[in-house]
């Protein structure tokens, strides 16, 4: 492990980022580490990063001569994204990523296979309105009732449910058939199980605190 801490990650990607955003992941999750050129990102807000972790082909000249050459991690192969990189290079309780969802929806769409990828490490991808995690085989939370609670599945997975208006029981869920998309909390406490861990749910970013808790329970 490059980063190996007890206390959460703010990983920052290359992608869009407001200095207040990032100011506020640092109040959940102190340690910063940028994914290449999201060093630019955080020391535009005044920050530097603890580590940047990637293949460095996006990195500014300026950037990378701000932070200490102790904390810059080359991983050259070019087989997977820099998120991906950092992610199965850092551990820690929860990682608060930044940056990666965003205008384009081919990044996205990479940033949701590397958390089933890299399912070992517990992350949260934070957008401008939605966040989205890997779900637990089992995952309790609490949410108000109407709170949207989408599930998108990345691989073949089946499941149970309490609190959702549509329950999961019975249904063969994969990418190319059943999606969950647009379901909604009905009840708490808000209950799923699988029997895979294959399985993106997204909720609106306003209820942050709500998964880190769960996922952090």
């Amino acid at each position: 492990m490059i980063v190996d801490v007890s206390e959460m990650i703010t990983l920052v990607g290359g992608g869009d980022l407001a200095a207040e955003d990032l100011q506020a992941a640092l109040t959940i999750a102190p340690v910063l580490v940028a994914a290449d050129s999201g060093a630019d990102k955080t020391l535009a807000a005044g920050v530097v990063p603890q580590a940047v972790i990637g293949d460095l082909d996006s990195i500014s000249p300026g950037a990378r001569a701000a932070v200490p050459e102790s904390a810059i991690h080359h991983i050259p192969e070019q087989d997977s994204t820099d998120f991906d990189k950092a992610l199965r290079s850092v551990k820690a309780p929860l990682v608060l990523a930044l940056g990666f969802l965003g205008a384009r929806l081919d990044h996205s769409l990479a940033a949701l296979n590397v958390l089933v990828r890299q399912p070992q490490q517990p992350c949260i991808l934070i957008g401008e309105q939605d966040v989205a995690f890997l779900c637990p085989l089992e995952l309790r939370m609490t949410l108000p009732v109407g709170t949207r609670f989408s599930l998108f599945p990345m691989g073949p997975v089946q499941g149970q449910s309490t609190g959702l208006r549509w329950p999961l029981e019975g249904l063969e869920f994969s990418p190319t058939g059943m999606i969950g998309t647009s379901n909604e909390v009905c009840g708490d406490p808000l209950r799923v199980t699988l029997d895979a861990r294959a399985m993106i749910a997204m909720v609106p970013r306003t209820h942050l605190k709500a998964v880190i808790k769960s996922l952090t329970a």
